[in-house]
């Protein structure tokens, strides 16, 4: 959102540096000034909290590295050392681990607010982008660091899912068994495939920093969405980001901080898989595979599949099909608020994401397994045929003049002036 810059470099060392480097001024004007829409709610503070948990897993994962050891033989127990013999060590990386989960959290209630609001659509659909570009990269980070710790569970997973690049044998026979070997380091999950993932894992966290740079640069240049859908229209809509959002979202953080140390100190192990605390054994496979929570509706989609390259299909295209989802939306009207039929479809899908969560924790066997494919078939039929098709046949509710006015009235004509039209158009002409 372009506009005049207002800093003022308050002495001379702040002068000279705002002519060479103007870091001072782009932070003064992104988020101190920055106008934003005055109806902006608590869904929004999460695009904060998602921030402040991207600085608290970078931070504690770079302490947690300088004590890891990424062998077969000494990964799980250079997790205990750091549990029992490094000062503060349980207390990084609980924080850590528990820290994954809340990443998580908020990034799927970001996101699902995305949807509802209609974020993605134009000229927000790059900002968007880059959202599922990080929510990808996520998933891949946290699904390597899950391995690190070296139990039953995390073995075993990442058994099972890189063997999934096997099914590309079937488009090009031999070429996924080569890329499984590559990817293990040899014939099978050991301290090669070990080392790779602890590599990637420490790099990618600085990569998503990166892409949430874009992804911050890329909200700020048209500026927030807000809850009603409708673009800003004049300084009357919007306020600076501080006081008022700070304040906002600093409260926000706060709850969310007591919610994530409640996890910390009373329930660290809540959220993961007790069979995690038994060294990885390659000959003894653990009765029930279950990754973390936070991959549970991916893999409830998988096991839904029966044909295994198709189940592969499947589980990439449901974090995909998100990259299409600016084009596949038809409703020129951005909130669900303000859709009546929409709406119903959209509060179908949160169910369907938190079953197919259920579903994933259970056997895929009787009932569980009849439902994960009815959840789905609704899952990819949301994308495909409900966001098209009730854009085109969909009556929207009349939509405000515009984002103050439900609060505080239209806004009042400019009073007529006085002065004569030829003085005023030279005037203006000036100007």
């Amino acid at each position: 959102m372009a506009r005049p810059s207002t800093y003022q470099p308050a002495n001379g060392v702040s002068r000279w540096l705002d002519a060479r480097l103007p870091i001072p001024r782009v932070m003064y004007d992104q988020f101190i000034t920055f106008p934003t829409p005055r109806n902006l709610n608590y869904w929004w503070t999460f695009g904060g909290i998602l921030t402040f948990m991207l600085v608290s897993q970078i931070a504690t994962g770079v302490v947690l590295a300088m004590h890891y050891v990424p062998t077969a033989e000494g990964a799980f127990d250079s997790v205990e050392h750091i549990m029992r013999d490094v000062n503060w060590g349980w207390l990084l990386r609980y924080t850590h681990e528990v820290g994954a989960s809340m990443f998580f959290l908020a990034a799927y209630i970001h996101t699902f607010r995305g949807l509802y609001y209609g974020s993605y659509k134009a000229p927000r659909e790059v900002l968007w982008i880059l959202g599922v570009l990080i929510l990808l990269l996520m998933i891949a980070t946290a699904f390597m660091g899950y391995s690190l710790v070296w139990g039953q569970m995390s073995f075993w997973a990442v058994t099972v899912i890189t063997n999934l690049f096997s099914s590309l044998d079937a488009v090009i026979p031999g070429l996924g068994t080569r890329l499984v070997q590559w990817i293990w380091g040899g014939f099978a999950v050991g301290g090669p495939t070990l080392t790779r993932l602890y590599s990637l894992h420490y790099l990618f966290p600085f990569v998503i920093a990166g892409v949430v740079v874009l992804h911050i640069w890329a909200l700020h240049l048209p500026g927030n969405n807000n809850p009603t859908g409708i673009d800003v229209k004049s300084a009357r809509d919007t306020v600076p980001f501080h006081p008022y959002y700070t304040i906002k979202d600093g409260f926000a953080l706060v709850l969310f901080a007591l919610l994530f140390a409640g996890f910390v100190f009373y329930g660290p192990n809540y959220l993961g898989h007790p069979d995690n605390y038994i060294p990885a054994n390659p000959l003894q496979t653990p009765q029930h595979i279950v990754p973390e929570w936070y991959f549970l509706p991916f893999y409830a989609i998988l096991r839904a599949i029966p044909n295994k390259l198709f189940g592969v299909a499947a589980l990439m295209g449901a974090v995909v099909v998100l990259f299409f989802v600016p084009w596949l939306d038809t409703s020129r009207v951005r909130s669900t608020s303000y859709r009546p039929i929409y709406k119903w479809f959209f509060w179908a899908f949160v169910i369907t994401c938190v079953v197919l969560g259920y579903l994933g924790s259970q056997p895929p066997e009787g009932i569980y397994l009849v439902l994960g494919r009815f959840f789905t078939a609704y899952y990819f039929l949301f994308f495909l045929l409900v966001m098209p098709v009730v854009g085109l046949i969909e009556k929207p509710l009349a939509l405000p003049g515009s984002i103050t006015e439900p609060v505080l009235g239209p806004e009042p004509a400019p009073a007529a002036s006085s002065e004569p039209a030829p003085l005023r158009r030279e005037r203006e002409a000036v100007l």
